[in-house]
């Protein structure tokens, strides 16, 4: 199953390099068993995004590490992927970018001729230059944001409530990221995504994380809040909560995360693992 990574540090930009690579469950450690691509995307000062990623494991890809550690950013959005739709290609790699806008997703949408139709209606086409389901997620959340002037939460709502009534729908767990502002969605209830919001108090302690076999330890990110979502909790923060079916979450540049379970209701098409083909279920499994 592929892994999300999302990370809002507010106004002041930081290194995620705990989470990515140190924590006991990091990005890193997670893509042993999820090996087919990694990606970090993050924005610079100007406020555009920057993408590294390679169809390799992160934990054996030299650049995923090298960006882990360098990187410092306002939010940090990465990826460990298990394919199930399209080829071991960069192109197929998370995170995506469109308008300015970094996108990553977890899970497994059918009906893609329709999508394709759909995305032709709406001028969009030219957004897709692979054969993820994915990217056409994405491209469709960026066409309604287009149609609805920029604003990013009515296009994913509208682009939802689309593929939610006309596509076979597995898993459309999702984070997109701004430069200021992030927002992710479980739905529906097929895998996890967990939200941790970390303020630290008046004198923080370091970040220290440990299990059986691992001890990690950041002074930085312990000295700012940050709010985290990820597939599942990379350390041992009681603070890590799961996200419920249908919830879309929103934070803004303050950190203020703003949560609404917006869809409610399961797909009007839902399917199961005996649904998908066998390496589409084998991409899937917990």
């Amino acid at each position: 199953m592929c892994r999300l990574f999302g990370l809002h540090a507010g106004a002041q930009p930081v290194r995620a390099t705990f989470w990515l690579l140190n924590a006991p469950d990091s990005l890193s450690v997670q893509s042993r068993r999820e090996p087919d691509g990694a990606g970090i995307g993050t924005f610079g000062v100007d406020g555009k995004p920057h993408v590294a990623k390679q169809p390799l494991a992160a934990w054996e890809d030299h650049a995923f590490a090298r960006e882990a550690r360098d990187l410092k950013s306002t939010t940090f959005l990465a990826h460990v992927r298990y394919a199930s739709t399209g080829a071991l290609t960069m192109v197929n790699t998370h995170p995506f970018e469109q308008d300015g806008r970094l996108f990553a997703h977890n899970g497994v949408l059918r009906g893609l001729e329709k999508l394709d139709r759909r995305l032709v209606e709406l001028k969009a086409m030219d957004l897709v230059l692979g054969q993820s389901d994915s990217e056409r997620l994405f491209a469709l959340i960026t066409a309604e944001t287009r149609a609805a002037h920029g604003d990013v939460h009515a296009g994913i709502v509208t682009a939802v409530s689309w593929i939610a009534k006309e596509l076979p729908v597995f898993s459309l767990n999702f984070i997109l990221t701004t430069a200021t502002d992030m927002w992710a969605l479980r739905y529906p209830d097929t895998h996890a995504l967990y939200i941790l919001e970390r303020h630290p108090s008046s004198k923080p302690s370091p970040l220290d994380a440990h299990s059986e076999r691992i001890r990690s330890r950041s002074a930085e990110l312990s000295q700012s809040p940050h709010v985290l979502f990820a597939t599942e909790p990379m350390d041992q923060d009681p603070g890590w909560r799961p996200m419920s079916s249908g919830e879309l979450v929103h934070v803004g540049p303050d950190l203020a995360a703003t949560s609404v379970v917006t869809f409610p209701d399961t797909p009007a098409h839902p399917l199961t693992l005996a649904d998908l083909e066998p390496a589409a279920a084998a991409s899937q499994a917990p």
